[in-house]
C-alpha cells in the first residue's frame, strides 16, 4: 500500500510555529516512507475561520518548501459525504439527538446513551454517539502505547451541532479514509481525539490508519505556542529562519550553509528517521 500522509490545518489564522511543525514532521515522514503527501483544508467550522487565513497557508507551504501531490481538499465541499455517514450512523442506531444543556450534564459527561432532556420543538438538537463502556488501544509511533475509555474520557460525544455543522470528529475520519490516509502525523494536542477518531471508524466501517502525534511546542511560560502571544505567524518571504526553528526542535540536523529551504529540506531527509524524533508530548520552542 502507498503512503499517504496529511497535513490538515483550520483556517483559524495565518500559517504559525506549531502548525510549521506539524507540516514540516508530516512532510518529512511521506517522503522518507516515499509516498505522498496531501493537504486538506478543515474549514467547517465558519463562526472560527479568519477571512484570508486558508489562502495565506496555503500560499505558505510551498515558500518553505512544502509542495503537496495534489490540489488542496477543502472540507467546505464534503458536507454530503458528512450527511451520508451521519445518516450511516442513525440508520444504525448509534447516534441520538440531545437537547441537554450543561446545566443538565452538571457540568459532566454525557453517559446515558439517551438525552436527558424533553424534545424541544422550538430549537434543533445536537446529534452525539452511542458510546460502550470500552477501551480503545492503539501504538502511537512516537508517544507508545496508548489506552482511553471512551465512556470514562469523552461520554456520548457531539458529531453535529445544534447549528447543524458537523464536529472534527466525525468530518476527520470521513476525509482521512476518503483521501486514503495511510498514517496522521499531527501534534500531540490530538493525542486525546485519536480514541474517539478509531471507534468512528470502526463505526463506519472505515480503515483505521496509523498514527504518530508529535511533541506539542510550548512557548517559554509552558503554553500552547498557538494560544500565546508567541505564536505570531511565521514569515514565508523569510522562510529559512522558521524552518531551521523547526528542524531543531524536531531534532533534526540543521543545513547551516542552506539557501534555499529545498536544501534545507533535502539535508534533513537524508538523515531522517521518524523513530528518532523527540519521544516527549511537549518541547520548550527555542
Amino acid at each position: 500500500m502507498t503512503y499517504r500522509g496529511r497535513f490538515a490545518p483550520s483556517p483559524t489564522g495565518h500559517l504559525h510555529f506549531g502548525s510549521l511543525v506539524a507540516a514540516v514532521g508530516s512532510w518529512l515522514c511521506a517522503r522518507h516512507a516515499g509516498g505522498q503527501w496531501l493537504v486538506r483544508v478543515e474549514n467547517i467550522d465558519p463562526p472560527r475561520e479568519m477571512p484570508g487565513s486558508a489562502e495565506s497557508i496555503l500560499a505558505a507551504l510551498p515558500a518553505f518548501g512544502l509542495a503537496a501531490d495534489a490540489p488542496a481538499l477543502f472540507q467546505s465541499s464534503r458536507l454530503a459525504a458528512y450527511d451520508d455517514a451521519f445518516e450511516q450512523l442513525k440508520a444504525a442506531g448509534l447516534a441520538f439527538p440531545c437537547w441537554c444543556s450543561r446545566n443538565d450534564l452538571a457540568g459532566g459527561l454525557h453517559l446515558d446513551g439517551h438525552c436527558l432532556a424533553p424534545p424541544n420543538p422550538q430549537r434543533p438538537p445536537a446529534w452525539r454517539l452511542r458510546v460502550p463502556d470500552q477501551e480503545i488501544r492503539f501504538e502511537d509511533a512516537l508517544q507508545g502505547p496508548q489506552v482511553q475509555n471512551l465512556r470514562t474520557s469523552a461520554g456520548d460525544f457531539v458529531i453535529r451541532r445544534v447549528e447543524g455543522l458537523y464536529a472534527y470528529q466525525l468530518a476527520c475520519v470521513v476525509d482521512d479514509a476518503f483521501q486514503g490516509i495511510t498514517q496522521v502525523v499531527r501534534g500531540n494536542d490530538l493525542l486525546d481525539s485519536t480514541a474517539r477518531q478509531i471507534h468512528l471508524q470502526r463505526c463506519l466501517g472505515l480503515p483505521t490508519p496509523d498514527y504518530l502525534h508529535l511533541p506539542l511546542a510550548l512557548d517559554g511560560s509552558g503554553r500552547k505556542l498557538s494560544k500565546s502571544g508567541q505564536a505570531h505567524p511565521v514569515d514565508p518571504t523569510q522562510p529559512l529562519p522558521a524552518l531551521r526553528r523547526v528542524l531543531d526542535f524536531l531534532e533534526l540536523p540543521v543545513h547551516a550553509r542552506a539557501r534555499t529551504p529545498a536544501e534545507l529540506l533535502d539535508h534533513a531527509l537524508a538523515h531522517f528517521d521518524p523513530t528518532f524524533l523527540p519521544h516527549c508530548s511537549e518541547r520548550i520552542a527555542a
